[in-house]
């Protein structure tokens, strides 16, 4: 097993796979064109094969292919075909998207052994998506969701960051959606990673409030009385409805003493939390010619090295210099 200094077993890696996205949204790339990492920087699917084998074999034992907006990164169906050689010690392997390019790619997605995918959206209004977006798109979104349920994807999973005063007030309408789409539907409290560092406490939607206001029109009956390693409080719907809620409150009901997450950058580098604000150079290791063993010990000795928590209520709290984008969510 992987073990970090506070006896967390680690059994999730997030692999980003580009730090581009075609998606300008407000609270991760409000401010134009960032600094790509140059191309040369990213890992091959070659080394992402390699590494995720050694990754696999330390008790990683789900993967998830995140961004920027993975689908940008060409063939991507080919690296998942690779991953799928690491099954059965390999349990899952999932996706996180933004939806607009998933219809074209995805039944060769399928047919190459991903398991799940998750999607992002912000609201079900097409002109509030574009301005949170600055993309027309909504469209393309809803129709790649329709297009993951009908190829059997399962659970399907779509994400919603809610943020005060931009779309708070379609929470209703989002469970309406998770249960008449059949869907599991994420609603994440806003954090500090955008590009603008415009967050603000008064911008977060606590996960109570959120669960109050559903619940006052769609009653929510708890799952499991714990998240156990997960990130989300999980809910169904009355007996005979299908769909799910999942609250995720990483501000006000922080869950990082059974974190068992750790995340490989697009370019490279192992960071042990989304905000740590020291990041481990894998690639650099790699590309020297560092022995599997070698690798394999700096791997161990980063997850030593995972933050306690993350710190967002801590006067002192610094806000990583990476966005969402770059870190891989």
């Amino acid at each position: 097993m992987l073990l970090d200094a506070h006896n967390r077993t680690i059994r999730d890696l997030r692999i980003s796979l580009t730090d581009r996205c075609n998606f300008r949204c407000f609270y991760c790339l409000p401010h134009g064109e960032p600094s790509w990492a140059k191309k040369e920087k990213l890992l091959s699917f070659e080394e992402l094969e390699y590494l995720a084998e050694i990754f696999v074999s330390l008790g990683i034992e789900k993967i998830r292919l995140t961004g920027g907006e993975p689908l940008i990164r060409r063939d991507v169906p080919v690296l998942v075909e690779k991953l799928s050689r690491l099954k059965p010690k390999l349990s899952d392997i999932a996706l996180t998207t933004n939806g607009y390019d998933f219809a074209r790619h995805s039944e060769a997605l399928k047919a190459a052994g991903l398991d799940r995918v998750t999607f992002s959206l912000d609201t079900l209004r097409r002109d509030r998506f574009e301005e949170i977006t600055a993309v027309d798109a909504l469209e393309k979104v809803l129709d790649a969701i329709e297009t993951a349920r009908r190829l059997g994807f399962d659970p399907v999973k779509v994400n919603a960051v809610i943020v005060r005063g931009r779309n708070d007030d379609e929470l209703v309408e989002f469970a309406r959606f998770a249960r008449e789409n059949e869907v599991s539907f994420r609603f994440i409290e806003f954090m500090p990673l955008d590009s603008g560092h415009d967050w603000s406490r008064e911008m977060v939607v606590p996960g109570k409030e959120i669960y109050q206001k559903i619940n006052e029109v769609f009653p929510l009956k708890l799952i499991e009385t714990t998240r156990g390693s997960g990130t989300a409080w999980k809910y169904e719907f009355a007996a005979g409805v299908k769909g799910e809620i999942g609250i995720i409150a990483p501000v006000t009901e922080m869950f990082c003493g059974a974190c068992s997450r750790i995340r490989l950058t697009a370019d490279g580098q192992i960071r042990t939390c989304l905000f740590s604000t020291t990041e481990h150079d894998l690639r650099g290791l790699l590309r020297v010619g560092a022995s599997h063993a070698e690798l394999t010990d700096f791997i161990k000795a980063a997850v030593l090295k995972k933050e306690p928590s993350h710190r967002i209520n801590d006067p002192a709290f610094v806000q990583p210099e990476r966005t969402m984008s770059f870190i891989g969510g």
